[in-house]
């Protein structure tokens, strides 16, 4: 039995730097990590995908050379260098993270298949680990959906797509969400046709219709074919790969395509970690179950990262880091509760969104005050060419605060963080109004944004 004063189960965006903290502070720490470090987001997430989504932007703009008055020749993709550079981008991100997390003393890093015996026991190939501490930073990974014949033929997941290295003819997308929308529009690009299959009447179900529906002319606009309300979904062997049963009342009943991506959700790495054994309680998706603290039910044990089902996104994994290292070594008293969460789409343009969207504002019950602004108005959109999309700001009459916002259109994840910070300080309206923001930039129409709110029709 080696005995430490913490055992962190996991090296990903809030496992690695939270044993930084907790050694830096004079702790004996032991971090286990069965794979790679750094997580879904280096190894096969956002560090990987945005560096496709660059390339695919490269070749699209390429390809648009002729629109700002620039000469080329043909466009040509080389799969085998983006797929390198990708790997690059990978392996310099993973090897920084060995780096640094290898010169720190005070730590010792475990490769092996974490496992608990008992609350304060964990097993590693063998070999058993105690301490007072544990926190479970295990991350998640794709879910493959009981679809008929889906164990018939071969089928990605977002893993694969980042290695592929080759260019599908016909990419058949399973699922109009976030990542699957990306890939869609990155291999289009790419020069693959693409048709996106989608159970839900619209893409992106949790965001509002318009912008639903502004992301799907968006993407059809490049040639991509979506099929939304496809009820019965099915995947069959075919001549040319595989064939996708979509149903959708309309239009073919069946897409033949050389591969396909299934992108229908992700599921927490928590069904092997014997979590009985030591009394931790999951929901009934297998996720650990925390308070606003990070704390599981056990006294002792935390759940950082997307195994709590409290943020699926790296930048709240690093925030879960930045909480408990805060309550834990900083007297400090934070909580999830003070989080205001914003995240992305990273298709092009991107959706960058905050807070409540208008169809979660309107039922809550509150006075609502709403603001629109079509990029085609926007300086900087029409400068670079790039006016598709729309920005949207909802606000609560009364207390005269942000609710939240949707920027679909050019820098539109980057503009949406002057909203983040104004909502994360808790300040009015007035506050925003009257800044001085610079021109030309997608985020000077903020202020123009909030004169124009107003209460929406019912």
């Amino acid at each position: 039995m080696r005995t430490f004063d913490a055992i962190i189960v996991g090296a990903g965006q809030a496992g690695a730097p939270l044993a930084g903290r907790l050694v830096e502070a004079g702790m004996k720490v032991a971090l286990i990590e069965r794979k790679f470090l750094g997580g879904t987001c280096v190894n096969t997430g956002c560090m990987p995908t945005k560096a496709l989504v660059a390339s695919a932007y490269a070749a699209h703009l390429a390809r648009r050379a002729a629109d700002f008055g620039v000469s080329t020749g043909a466009v040509g993709v080389d799969m085998a260098a983006v797929e390198a550079r990708a790997r690059k981008v990978i392996l310099d991100a993973r090897g920084n993270n060995e780096k640094w997390l290898g010169g720190l003393a005070g730590l010792t890093l475990l490769r092996g298949h974490a496992r608990f015996t008992g609350p304060r026991t964990i097993a590693v190939d063998g070999e058993e680990l105690t301490a007072p501490k544990i926190f479970l930073n295990v991350g998640g990974r794709a879910s493959v959906p009981d679809l008929p014949g889906v164990d018939k033929v071969p089928h990605l997941d977002n893993t694969d797509m980042v290695a592929l290295g080759t260019l599908p003819p016909h990419l058949v997308v399973v699922g109009g969400s976030y990542i699957g929308l990306e890939f869609a529009q990155i291999y289009r690009r790419f020069g693959a046709e693409v048709t996106v299959v989608e159970r839900m009447p619209h893409l992106i179900a949790r965001e509002d219709e318009d912008i639903s529906e502004a992301i799907r002319t968006i993407l059809e606009d490049e040639g991509i074919t979506v099929r939304t309300g496809a009820n019965c979904i099915a995947l069959a062997p075919h001549k040319q790969g595989v064939a996708v049963s979509v149903d959708c009342f309309k239009d073919e009943p069946v897409i033949h395509g050389s591969h396909v991506l299934l992108a229908v959700g992700r599921r927490p790495n928590t069904d092997e970690l014997g979590l009985d054994a030591a009394g931790v309680a999951m929901d009934k998706r297998g996720y650990i179950t925390v308070n606003d603290r990070l704390e599981t039910n056990v006294p002792g044990i935390w759940a950082l990262g997307d195994c709590n089902g409290r943020g699926a996104f790296t930048h709240t994994a690093y925030n879960d880091f930045e909480i408990v290292a805060a309550n834990l070594l900083d007297g400090e008293d934070r909580s999830l509760a003070q989080r205001v969460t914003g995240y992305a789409l990273y298709i092009d343009p991107p959706l960058g969104r905050v807070g409540m969207s208008e169809t979660e504002a309107r039922k809550s019950g509150r006075k609502i005050l709403i603001s629109t602004r079509p990029m085609t108005r926007v300086g900087r959109a029409i400068e670079k060419g790039e006016t598709k999309g729309f920005m949207k700001l909802i606000a609560d009459a009364d207390t005269q605060r942000i609710l939240g916002a949707a920027i679909l259109g050019t820098n539109g994840d980057e503009a949406i963080h002057g909203i983040v910070d104004m909502m994360s300080a808790d300040q009015p309206l007035s506050a925003l109004r009257w800044a001085v923001p610079i021109h030309p930039t997608v985020s000077e129409l903020i202020p123009t944004l909030i004169l124009g709110l107003k209460e929406p029709e019912s």
